[in-house]
């Protein structure tokens, strides 16, 4: 078991704010999927190589933001992120948000990408070299 990976850092802008005056649930997703790029290639699985390399890549099949602490402007985000599941043809990612200043959390981001073969155009398995590479990385969830 590994620490979680650091992925992201962000500033929440006043373009962000909803008509309650703080940062709209519509925000928090690109913040959190740029994150999850970074992910992959910090597991060492970019999406540069993983086609060349392992004949496959993977797609979104679903994402679930749990939203815990409101975000107002000119507050500094730090997303870290860890691989909690392995299955046969998928994985999950579970990213919290939190405050760079004050540690607080302020949303996490479950993500289950599943592995796509682009000729088939159907799941599929994840190869072996790519799950030994997760697995490294596998954190308990709690």
């Amino acid at each position: 078991m590994t620490d979680r990976l650091q992925l992201f850092r962000g500033v929440v802008h006043p373009w962000h704010h909803d008509h309650f005056g703080h940062m709209n649930v519509r925000h928090y997703a690109p913040f959190f999927d740029d994150a999850t790029y970074h992910m992959w290639t910090l597991l060492g699985l970019s999406y540069a190589t993983m086609i060349p390399e392992h004949g496959v890549h993977t797609v979104a099949a679903q994402a679930t933001t749990r939203f815990v602490r409101e975000l107002t402007a000119g507050d500094l985000i730090a997303i870290d992120g860890a691989v909690i599941r392995l299955g046969t043809r998928s994985t999950t990612f579970l990213l919290r948000m939190h405050h760079a200043d004050t540690g607080a959390l302020h949303a996490t981001y479950e993500a289950v990408e599943v592995f796509f073969d682009p000729a088939t155009r159907r799941s599929a398995p994840m190869p072996q070299a790519v799950r030994d590479r997760l697995a490294a990385h596998l954190v308990d969830p709690e």
